[in-house]
């Protein structure tokens, strides 16, 4: 999207792979202030919004809350992108790095669990299968 042009909530929501109400929801959190609108109360996003918008989006990605995007917000318009605010960026980068890490580990054991539990799951198959070839032929083939 280009610097200088206007676009229309269908525009931006195509374009950035979002709902209208997602970006009215976010207007109404103030994580997108100074939305302009037209004459008939139309909202138009220019490139700014826009950009403020795919920040969000990476920021979500990264696993912050809604409200800690705002807290971010709030010191961003204070002054801009601030030793305060990078700081502050930093930090919650860090505690959802520490949470990915522990969701890592936590997934690693459930593989081992469940493949532990597959492991027993064949051999069962395995041995109701040989006991059933014993009772219909007499012997087993395995």
């Amino acid at each position: 999207m280009e610097k200088g042009r206007i676009y229309s909530i269908a525009q931006v929501c195509s374009d950035l792979d979002l709902s209208p109400r997602t970006v009215r929801y976010y207007e109404e959190l103030g994580l997108l202030p100074g939305v302009r609108r037209l004459s008939g109360g139309r909202r138009v996003y220019g490139h700014d919004e826009v950009e403020r918008l795919r920040f969000i989006q990476r920021l979500k990605r990264l696993g912050l809350t809604l409200e800690e995007i705002g807290e971010l917000n709030a010191v961003y318009a204070i002054g801009g992108s601030t030793r305060a605010m990078m700081e502050r960026l930093r930090e919650l980068l860090n505690t959802r790095l520490s949470e990915v890490d522990d969701r890592i580990r936590e997934m690693r054991r459930l593989r081992s669990e469940m493949s532990s539990y597959l492991n027993r799951v064949e051999s069962r198959i395995f041995d109701l299968k040989a006991r059933e070839e014993v009772r219909l032929y007499g012997h087993s083939n395995s």
